[in-house]
């Protein structure tokens, strides 16, 4: 398989064989000659191109098997004029939408655009907002978006499906940017509109290599489709080997081990499959927040976990994207904190480390869906909160929780430095006493709570 196949030997080189059914070309009348603009040889173009693509129009629709999973299909045929968006392309579009949300199905798009069609002028680029609305609607049905981005995927194609989609895969090398090749500054990086560079900015979740991408398809396809828990997921296992501790201080010095056990193992060890999302979609990543879905006994649950470091504004603001799409789709979500707090340089202010907060707050107060969260290290102040569920917060022995760091709060208080361990105590951190307080239901043992 490579980026440039056609329309119909990319949905046979990813769907089950012989599960694929076209869907039928809407019987819309266009009568103007060589289209509305009437284009001098727009009509000849177009018989050319079906001639040579065998289709009738720049993209194949229908539903199909991927991994045994049925969803609706869309597939752009690069060499029809391009891939380009025209009427009746907005016509096909719209009704594999209305199909997929008709018959309860997650919609995968297969993109090579582009763009919009100049030959129809803006009543092409008008396709963009039909497009968008079935977008909307079908976000709406609580149905998933899956975009797999071919060469070359630009201009409205990938600023609407393609970067509108809930899940963005992208095949190696493939062009990826909303300025075709054409059209770019003569001086523009060329890195910047590549999968690989989409993917470093965060607007991409993963590049697939081609021999990949069926497997790919077909797990994030099988964990959308698994069944959800209607109660708050349990909380995994501890999987330190220490004893809550005796001080403050103790708290901690245990939670600040290197050898303690991190996000990477809990979720590894709690997931049977595990799938991440990556990035803000505003340009950035934060490599110490994790987040996805799963599989936990075969049940959908979506994560955000936090790695030990300092999270940067882009952290929340994946962490808050994937709440919020979980709660769309009704899948229980698990978030686990371990920081010593938000990133607070300089960069970390001008990337609105505040409001990217405040957002993730605001998406686990919003979410209807139940979260539950398991504190794995340090919790520092409203950075470690704002992925904490209120009322389902669990604590593992190796983890202490402040409003501030007791160095922090020695200073703020004019105290000398060796009072540190002292005002950890006054501060009571310890993981027995934020069930005390209630602020954690409980501390977890080693072996899973069932």
């Amino acid at each position: 398989m490579t980026t440039r196949l056609s329309a119909r030997a990319a949905i046979a080189a990813l769907t089950d064989p012989g599960s694929f059914a076209e869907l039928p070309a809407p019987a819309a009348e266009y009568p103007d000659d060589d289209g509305p603009l009437g284009w001098a040889g727009y009509d000849a173009s177009r018989a050319r191109a079906g001639a040579r693509t065998g289709e009738r129009e720049s993209v194949v629709t229908g539903t199909a098997r991927i991994g045994g999973h049925e969803a609706a299909l869309v597939s752009f045929e690069f060499g029809f004029l391009g891939g380009s968006l025209g009427r009746r392309t907005g016509d096909r579009l719209e009704a594999a939408y209305a199909h997929a949300r008709e018959r309860r199905l997650p919609l995968v798009s297969l993109i090579a655009t582009g763009g919009s069609r100049m030959q129809e002028g803006m009543l092409a680029l008008a396709q963009l907002q039909r497009v968008a609305r079935q977008c909307v609607l079908t976000r709406a049905a609580g149905l998933p978006q899956i975009a797999v981005l071919r060469d070359p995927t630009t201009g409205g194609g990938w600023a609407t499906l393609g970067a509108g989609a809930d899940v963005v895969l992208a095949l190696p090398g493939a062009q990826v940017g909303f300025a075709g090749s054409r059209v770019r500054p003569a001086d523009a990086d060329p890195a910047a509109y590549t999968a690989e560079g989409q993917y470093d900015a965060g607007h991409v979740d993963a590049v697939v290599p081609a021999a990949e991408l069926p497997a790919a398809l077909g797990d994030w396809l099988r964990v959308l489709a698994a069944p959800r828990a209607g109660v708050p997921v349990e909380p995994p296992a501890a999987l330190g080997a220490v004893t809550p501790p005796l001080t403050g201080w103790d708290a901690v010095r245990q939670a600040r081990r290197p050898e303690r056990p991190r996000a990477q193992a809990y979720l590894d060890a709690y997931f049977g499959l595990r799938l991440p999302l990556r990035g803000d979609r505003a340009g950035a990543f934060d490599s110490g927040m994790l987040c996805g879905f799963g599989l936990r006994d075969g049940r959908a649950v979506a994560y955000a976990a936090q790695c030990g470091t300092a999270t940067r504004p882009a952290g929340y603001r994946t962490a808050a994207r994937v709440i919020r799409l979980a709660d769309r789709l009704g899948v229980p979500v698990l978030t686990l904190v371990d920081t010593p707090g938000a990133a607070n340089d300089a960069a970390a202010e001008h990337a609105g480390a505040g409001p990217a907060i405040a957002d993730c707050f605001a998406a686990v107060a919003e979410a209807t869906v139940p979260v539950t969260t398991l504190l794995i290290g340090e919790g520092g102040s409203g950075g470690a909160l704002a992925l904490a569920a209120p009322g389902n917060t669990w604590v593992t022995p190796d983890s202490y929780f402040s409003v501030i760091a007791p160095e922090l709060a020695a200073a703020i208080l004019k105290r000398p430095a060796e009072e540190a361990p002292a005002t950890a105590d006054q501060l009571r951190i310890r993981p027995q006493d934020l069930v005390d307080l209630g602020v954690a239901r409980g501390v977890v043992g080693p072996q899973a709570r069932r």
